[in-house]
């Protein structure tokens, strides 16, 4: 039976563990439902990124989408921290491997940052109840002292975006997004 549990560092994120079911010919695992959220929308884009070893995403974030993340193969250190200003888990950080050996999805809302470490070729699948809108793109630094978070890469391979991103404690008040706050 598929396990659903909600990420006690952080307030809204769900851990899914999806029931499969092997034969001869391989597996079939069911890894989404949106009646497995309570703050579950509708996903209405499906997107995939094939990524190096080496390689480092985020920390990116939105103030009004929510993503369901499934690495469907290789392995990725991935690291979520609560930039909701009220949250009961502020600032909380969230760190897992997933991939291959350990196949489960992450339901990620609104205000919560996310990012990961690629550390063996990686194929991730995301699912957004949004369709992509520029200004809702937003991010922080990955080497964030403030956010103090272990990356498991020692010398990572960032985009020049990534690098931009501003440190947590420079970011306007307007770019904090706020707890139970959603559109």
């Amino acid at each position: 039976m598929t396990q659903v549990i909600e990420v006690d560092k952080i307030r809204g994120v769900y851990l899914v563990s999806p029931q499969s079911f092997r034969d001869d010919r391989g597996v079939f695992a069911e890894t989404y439902r949106r009646s497995w959220f309570p703050q579950g929308r509708e996903m209405v884009q499906g997107s995939r990124s094939d990524k190096t070893p080496g390689s480092l995403v985020g920390l990116h974030y939105h103030m009004h989408q929510a993503d369901y993340w499934y690495v469907v193969s290789g392995r990725a250190q991935v690291v979520l921290a609560d930039l909701r200003v009220g949250s009961p888990t502020e600032l909380g950080i969230f760190s897992i491997e997933l991939g291959s050996k350990n196949p489960q999805g992450l339901f990620i809302p609104p205000g919560v940052a996310h990012g990961f470490a690629c550390l063996e070729q990686m194929v991730l699948t995301y699912l957004v109840d949004g369709y992509y809108n520029p200004n809702d793109e937003l991010g922080v630094r990955y080497d964030d002292p403030d956010l103090g978070i272990e990356w498991l890469l020692t010398t990572p391979v960032i985009s020049a975006r990534d690098e931009k991103n501003p440190l947590l404690a420079d970011l306007d008040d307007y770019l904090r997004p706020r707890y139970g706050l959603r559109t």
